[in-house]
C-alpha cells in the first residue's frame, strides 16, 4: 500500500467528487479512481459509497479515514522537522488569528518577530476562531491567536492577556456621556457593531439580552476599521477592545461592565513545534506582557 492511495481517499473524502478531488491532486480521474480501487482491493473493504449525487465514506470508509489522518499528520510533521532548522536561518509559520485580535496585536507582534527572525516566512489568516480551531487539527495552521475560553477538547492554549471590552466613543461624543452608563444608556446610543459572526458582537448581545434592553442598531459591518473610522467621525459608538482605542477613540465604562475574554495561542494536542513556532510563542508572550 502506498501514501498516495491513502492522500488519493482522503482528498476524494474532503471533496465529495471524484472529479474535483482530481482536478485538485492534478491528476485524471480514471487514474484516481483505479488508486481507490486497488486501496478498496487490498484492504477488503468498500470505503466510498459512490451511489449518491456527493460520494461519501462508507461507515469501513470513516473508520479508516479517521485514522489515516492522524497518521498523515504525523508524516507531514515529520517532514517538517527534517526541515526545521534550530537556528532560524529558514523557516516558515501558518499563523490564524481572529479578528479583533488581529486589528491590535498583528502589527506590534508581527514587527517584533520579523525584526529578530527576517528569514522566516509568516503567513497569517486572519478568520473566526470557529474557523481557526479545525484548520489547526487539520494540521493546516501551525498556530492560532484566539480567545482561551472558547477552545475545544483537541486545541491546547498558553495564556497571553486579558482582553477587555468596552464602549467606544469619538473623543467629540466622549464629553457628552455620563463618567459611568448604564446597560439601557449604553442601549439607547446608536451603535455601529460587528455583525453576528464576531465572538465580540455575540458577547454584545448577551450583554444587552441579559440587562434586558434592546440596543438601538444603526450600523453592522463585517469590518473593524471600518467601525472605527465610523465612531472616530460621527456620534455613533461600538463595542469592541479597549484596545482598539486609539487617537479620536475613548472608552466609556458601563455598570455592569462587560465581560473580560482570555486571549490565548492556540495549538493542536500534541502537535510538533518547530523552532519558529517556539520564536514566535517566545515573542508574543513578550508583547502580551507589554499589554497588561
Amino acid at each position: 500500500m502506498l501514501l498516495r492511495h491513502i492522500r488519493y481517499l482522503k482528498a476524494v473524502a474532503d471533496h465529495g467528487s471524484f472529479t474535483r478531488a482530481a482536478q485538485a491532486l492534478h491528476v485524471s480521474q480514471p487514474a484516481l479512481s483505479q488508486q481507490i480501487k486497488e486501496l478498496e482491493d487490498r484492504l477488503g473493504a468498500q470505503l466510498l459509497d459512490r451511489s449518491g449525487r456527493h460520494v461519501r465514506p462508507t461507515d469501513l470508509g470513516s473508520a479508516y479515514l479517521d485514522r489515516a489522518r492522524r497518521a498523515l499528520h504525523e508524516l507531514d510533521e515529520g517532514a517538517r522537522a527534517i526541515r526545521d532548522v534550530e537556528d532560524l536561518s529558514v523557516g516558515s509559520l501558518r499563523l490564524g488569528v481572529t479578528p479583533s485580535i488581529a486589528s491590535y496585536l498583528i502589527e506590534p507582534l508581527s514587527q517584533r518577530f520579523w525584526a529578530r527572525h527576517p528569514n522566516i516566512t509568516l503567513s497569517i489568516r486572519v478568520t473566526a476562531q470557529e474557523e481557526i480551531e479545525p484548520s489547526l487539527i487539520e494540521d493546516e495552521l501551525d498556530l492560532g491567536i484566539g480567545f482561551g475560553d472558547m477552545t475545544g477538547e483537541h486545541i491546547e492554549t498558553i495564556p497571553l492577556f486579558i482582553d477587555r471590552v468596552a464602549l467606544i466613543v469619538g473623543r467629540n461624543r466622549s464629553s457628552k456621556c455620563a463618567p459611568i452608563l448604564s446597560a439601557a444608556e449604553v442601549a439607547k446610543m446608536p451603535l455601529a457593531l460587528l455583525d453576528t459572526s464576531f465572538s465580540v458582537r455575540r458577547l454584545a448581545d448577551s450583554y444587552f439580552q441579559a440587562a434586558g434592553v434592546r440596543p438601538h442598531i444603526a450600523v453592522e459591518s463585517n469590518s473593524i476599521p471600518t467601525l472605527i473610522g465610523l465612531v472616530r467621525a460621527t456620534d455613533l459608538a461600538t463595542i469592541l477592545s479597549v484596545k482598539v482605542c486609539g487617537e479620536g477613540l475613548t472608552a466609556v465604562r458601563a455598570n455592569p461592565a462587560f465581560e473580560f475574554r482570555p486571549s490565548a495561542l492556540l495549538l493542536r494536542h500534541g502537535a510538533y513545534r518547530s523552532a519558529a513556532a517556539k520564536a514566535f510563542i517566545a515573542t508574543a508572550q513578550q508583547v502580551a506582557a507589554e499589554f497588561t
